[in-house]
């Protein structure tokens, strides 16, 4: 069985429960050995946490000590790690937010349908960073029009007039991630400004 993190975790706290539980009835080890047939310096490595915790030692401890057993061990809260997707759509874009936190930057998984493909440039405070996944983006900014494929990456502040869709030869897919640093602007793209 692969390791997991927040189970070695709580192992590593059996041994410290364990003592603290002891002296907390006024136990010695030789006392907690008697009452449980354990050796003395099984309990001791036990509770130094240089003998790896098992359940034959753990219910005879449990039993001896008056508690539940998971006094000895809680249970590790192991939470789910996939993000709940819903997706909202906004004209013919549907929007899957791929980020649940409350501050930025905030991460979007885009599908941009063929039919978006006429540029209406805008500008709000913001700094944007795109991802081509799947499909070509045509991307509009001030006197740039490129058109990245997948793999291919922009950035920009979004204070300059901008625009991204589709090329107008089937829909896009695009991850992007949004937030309010104000930093220079750097477009990594196959295609050259105009005028270069």
């Amino acid at each position: 069985m692969p390791n997991h993190p927040a189970i070695d975790a709580t192992l590593g706290q059996v041994g410290v429960r364990v003592r603290r539980l002891r002296e907390s009835k006024d136990l010695s080890l030789a006392d907690l050995s008697r009452l449980t047939d354990i050796s003395k310096s099984t309990l001791s490595r036990l509770e130094s946490g240089q003998r790896k915790p098992s359940l034959e030692l753990l219910l005879p401890i449990a039993a001896a000590l008056a508690v539940p057993i998971d006094e000895i061990v809680a249970a590790p809260r192991i939470l789910d790690p996939r993000l709940p997707q819903k997706p909202r759509h906004a004209g013919g874009r549907v929007i899957v937010p791929l980020s649940k936190t409350q501050g930025e930057p905030k991460a979007y998984k885009l599908i941009i349908p063929e039919t978006e493909s006429e540029p209406f440039p805008r500008t709000h405070a913001g700094y944007e960073w795109l991802y081509v996944l799947s499909g070509r983006l045509r991307l509009v900014l001030g006197d740039y029009d490129v058109v990245l494929g997948p793999g291919e990456v922009a950035e920009f502040d979004t204070l300059h007039p901008h625009w991204f869709g589709s090329t107008g030869r089937g829909s896009v897919e695009v991850l992007s991630l949004f937030g309010g640093q104000g930093e220079r602007i750097h477009i990594k793209a196959r295609s050259a400004p105009p005028g270069l």
